[in-house]
C-alpha cells in the first residue's frame, strides 16, 4: 500500500521507524572503540525503540485486535511478548558500560530479537490490518501513531502494563521524569541524526 499527498500509510511510517532504529543501531556498531560516540547512539536507539514501542502499544495493537477479532488477538499478544523481551534488555543495558563486551552482547541480543519481530510485522501483521481497515483509516492511524510517539516515554518501562487502559496511564505519566534524566544524557546532534535519516528512502 503506497502513501497519497494526505499522508503515509500506518504500515509506511512503522516501516520508517524500522529503518531508523537499524541505521541507529549500525551507527553504534561502526562507532567500536569510540565510547562517546557510542554512548550517544546507544541512547538515540534506546530512546526510538522505546517511543516506538509504546506507540505501537497504545495505537496498533488494540486496533489488530478490534479489527481481526481473535487473530489480531493473537497476534498483538505475540508482539507485546516481543516487545516485552526487548523493554528488560534494554533495562539490562542500564546497569552496564557502554561499549563493554557485555553491553554490546546484551544489546545485540536485544537487536536480533528485534529483527524477527520487524519481519513478522512487516511482512505478516500489520499487511493483514491494512487490507482490514482500508487506506483512509490506515493513513489516519499513522497521524495518531506518530503523534502519540512525541509523548512517550524516552526509557524503557518493562514494568509498566503493556496493555490498554493501564499502559497509557503508566507510560504517560512517567515521561518527564525520563525527559528530566535525559536533558543530562548524551546524544546525537540534530544534524548527525537527520543526516542518518536522508540516507534512508521513503518506505511503502
Amino acid at each position: 500500500m503506497a502513501t497519497s499527498a494526505n499522508g503515509r500509510t500506518l504500515l509506511a511510517a512503522i516501516k520508517q521507524d524500522h529503518r531508523e532504529i537499524e541505521a541507529y543501531w549500525n551507527e553504534y556498531k561502526k562507532s567500536s572503540g569510540n565510547i562517546d560516540a557510542q554512548t550517544r547512539w546507544s541512547n538515540q536507539l534506546t530512546w526510538e525503540i522505546a517511543r516506538h514501542s509504546i506507540g505501537e502499544e497504545l495505537v496498533v495493537y488494540p486496533l489488530l485486535e478490534d479489527a481481526l477479532g481473535s487473530q489480531g488477538h493473537e497476534m498483538a499478544e505475540e508482539d507485546r511478548r516481543d516487545h516485552q523481551y526487548v523493554k528488560e534488555g534494554l533495562k539490562k543495558l542500564e546497569k552496564q558500560k557502554i561499549g563493554s563486551a557485555g553491553f554490546t552482547a546484551t544489546l545485540t541480543d536485544v537487536m536480533n530479537h528485534l529483527a524477527e519481530h520487524i519481519k513478522s510485522e512487516e511482512t505478516q501483521d500489520f499487511p493483514r490490518l491494512e487490507q482490514a481497515i482500508g487506506f483512509d483509516k490506515s493513513v489516519y492511524t499513522a497521524t495518531s501513531f506518530e503523534r502519540t510517539k512525541m509523548f512517550v516515554p524516552t526509557r524503557s518501562h518493562p514494568s509498566a502494563p503493556a496493555k490498554p487502559p493501564f499502559e497509557t496511564l503508566a507510560g504517560l505519566l512517567a515521561a518527564p521524569i525520563d525527559k528530566l534524566k535525559d536533558a543530562f544524557s548524551k546524544f546525537p546532534t540534530e544534524s548527525q541524526t537527520e543526516d542518518i535519516k536522508s540516507h534512508i528512502p521513503p518506505q511503502n
